[in-house]
């Protein structure tokens, strides 16, 4: 953080040589704008404050999470019910704390910022940037090193344990079923948490880069201006009603209830929210006005923005539901991948990966859609509060995605404590239905990454004074084709750390069980210790190439090839991150639950492929391994990358304006 920081200041203050005098406006040539010098010191404090809240919701959202597995444990000997009311309790818990905190810590900075600023908006929007820099930069460690720490622990703990050994999940005669635990809160509780986060504070920072610089801007109308902030304030209040769904109004009493009750909370949010944006477009906007699209000003009238926000909102409800259909054990996609498993692991994987690119097609047609009404009605402002608004209702999102883990560490700590089996049938069944949740939280992450990074993108275009991106001079294709390589560059390292650090595992617990005697007896204690720092050192040791890649290209390729070359990287990696990150999650997310579906046999089919120990259950665990580290590491970091790059881009872009290009200003 401490070194990105310097970095942003040295690049940022030498556009102007370092000189305290005021400069022409970028937009407006005839008025005068704060100084560079300026624009890099508030950009740094901003890029520090988005980090250390990042920082701060995950650290929370762990320790919240931990309290509340234990307590599920021991709901659950009273009833199913009690069980998810605490574990979705908690989730909200950290929903809302994340919403909020993002919400409260930039309006502050605004505020803060203005008594500099004055009326220059433009410049005081252009360093709250680096707010939505430092929330992804930490989302980015959050994510991988958190996927690499729980997949190396995962894959060691199954393989070893279920598939050699015979025993059944979370065996306190496992040594690295710690680890295993710990590593669900790392990356799905703290690495989603700064994931979304990121995504909030970028899309906020994108429409607000745009307002500044509208007739919002011009105008001084400050409640216009912080209209993104007030959708996401409504989010909040609509997303507090409709947890009262789930925990208050309707009491869960049978197992069959729980997906059901999770979904609805979507659909309650969605719908509500609906009603929420129509109340906030009405009351804070004129009834017309101009938003800046590339040199030009546009004229929008409030109601076009409303459906820009609502179509936002509801293609992340699509999305929702499509990668339910194709990850939940419910429907035939993930039962026809369960059935492959007859035959052995490989027809298991071929199934599994036709399954994640099909799971693709509807997404990127509601993202397509969505992209499209919204920048015909209000051009990059329009993408941008799509974007929020696909973000809207993040305390309910976040709410039935920490629900999850919080389930899932529930049955461990039942297992681990020897709870009678009743008991972990319950929280079982809990966590069955928080796996899909987990799904339908990625497909709103990779979604909302899509529009955000647009909107970034544009934000770039225009802050860096480039007329048209033209795919046909070779400079920008140069860009785009090797922005395309990027995600798959990255996948593969992150895949890789996850199979060496998993190798170091598999061996170290292979070693206990030889080694140790009475282990297997249940006489002896396994030596945890030694697991939980293979996946510590594997976690630290292997983020740094991966997040190194994402944060230098920028930098690199603006500094050297120049921003055109750079808008080029960015569609680039844009378009194809988007579509590995979904089928890599769905992928991942099939092969888990057709796992599952084996496991609980609850029907004809399923009692058919079973029971657990069987060799279509052994097919079923191995594509659950090599779907681990697919939808719990490369999968969920993409949307980082790709968000990561574009808002990197637009705060650096006054230095690649400047001085970038060196290699075609030397030739």
């Amino acid at each position: 953080m401490v070194a990105f920081a310097v970095l942003i200041f040295l690049f940022l203050g030498s556009v102007e040589g370092f000189s305290t005098k005021s400069q022409p406006c970028t937009y407006n040539k005839h008025e005068m704008c704060k100084s560079a010098l300026a624009n890099a010191l508030f950009s740094t404090i901003s890029f520090v404050l988005g980090a250390i809240t990042s920082v701060v919701s995950g650290f929370l959202g762990m320790k919240i999470a931990t309290y509340a597995n234990a307590r599920t444990t021991l709901e659950a000997r009273k009833g199913v019910g009690k069980a998810f009311i605490t574990a979705f309790r908690s989730g909200a818990v950290m929903g809302f704390l994340l919403a909020a905190s993002g919400l409260l810590v930039l309006f502050i900075t605004i505020n803060c910022f203005k008594l500099y600023y004055g009326d220059d908006w433009e410049g005081l929007f252009e360093a709250i940037t680096g707010y939505g820099l430092g929330g992804s930069s930490m989302a980015l460690f959050g994510r991988v090193g958190g996927g690499i720490y729980t997949k190396a622990a995962d894959v060691g703990a199954d393989l070893v344990g279920k598939v050699e050994r015979n025993i059944p999940e979370d065996d306190p005669r496992n040594p690295a079923v710690i680890a295993d635990n710990v590593g669900d809160n790392v990356g799905d509780i703290a690495g989603m948490g700064s994931d979304l986060f990121g995504s909030y504070a970028e899309a906020s920072c994108a429409a607000l880069v745009v307002a500044s610089i509208s007739s919002f801007g011009i105008n001084h109308e400050y409640t216009a201006m912080l209209y993104p902030l007030l959708i996401s304030s409504m989010g909040i209040l609509v997303c507090l009603l409709t947890t009262l769904f789930a925990t208050d109004f309707f009491e869960i009493k049978a197992v069959k209830e729980i997906e059901p009750a999770l979904k609805n909370q979507l659909i309650i949010s969605t719908a509500l929210m609906t009603v929420g944006i129509a109340l906030v477009t009405w009351l804070a906007l004129p009834s017309s006005f101009t938003i800046f699209n590339f040199g030009e000003q546009k004229v929008v009238k409030n109601w076009e923005l409303f459906f820009c926000v609502a179509i936002g909102l509801w293609a992340g409800l699509v999305i929702g539901f499509v990668t339910e259909y194709y990850t939940s054990n419910a429907y035939s996609p993930v039962q026809d991948v369960a059935d492959s498993c007859r035959t052995g692991a490989a027809t298991n994987v071929i199934f599994g990966l036709a399954l994640g690119y099909k799971s693709v097609i509807i997404p990127i047609f509601a993202i397509a859609v969505s992209i499209f009404v919204s920048f015909s009605l209000a051009a990059m402002y329009g993408i941008a509060v799509a974007a929020l608004g696909m973000l809207s209702t993040i305390a309910t999102g976040l709410a039935i995605d920490a629900y999850g883990p919080i389930s899932d560490n529930a049955g461990g700590i039942a297992e681990m404590a020897g709870m009678s089996h009743r008991i972990r049938e319950r929280t079982d069944a809990l966590d069955a239905a928080g796996n899909t949740t987990a799904a339908i939280g990625k497909g709103f992450a990779i979604g909302s990454a899509a529009l955000v990074s647009l909107a970034l993108f544009g934000a770039f275009v225009s802050r860096a004074a480039i007329s048209t991106v033209d795919v046909l001079t070779p400079k920008v294709f140069i860009g785009l084709i090797v922005g395309a390589m990027l995600p798959y560059w990255f996948s593969a390292m992150t895949m890789k750390s996850v199979g060496s650090a998993a190798l170091k595992m598999v061996e170290e617990v292979r070693r206990q069980f030889n080694t140790i005697p009475g282990l297997m007896e249940g006489t002896a204690k396994p030596d945890y210790a030694t697991c939980v720092k293979i996946s510590t050192d594997a976690s630290i040791k292997e983020m740094i190439p991966p997040g190194a890649l994402v944060m230098l290209t920028p930098l690199i390729v603006g500094t050297f090839f120049g921003v055109e070359t750079l808008s080029g990287v960015l569609a680039g990696s844009l378009v194809s991150g988007v579509q590995i990150a979904i089928s890599a999650s769905n992928t991942g997310g099939a092969w888990d639950n057709a796992k599952k579906y084996i496991e609980a046999g609850a029907s004809e089919h399923a009692r058919s492929l079973g029971p657990k120990g069987s060799d279509p259950h052994k097919a079923a665990v191995i594509g659950d391994t090599i779907g681990d580290p697919l939808k719990d590491t490369s999968g969920p970091s993409l949307n980082i990358l790709i968000k990561l790059m574009a808002v990197e881009s637009l705060v650096f872009a006054p230095f690649f304006a400047k001085h970038g290009g060196l290699l075609f200003k030397i030739f």
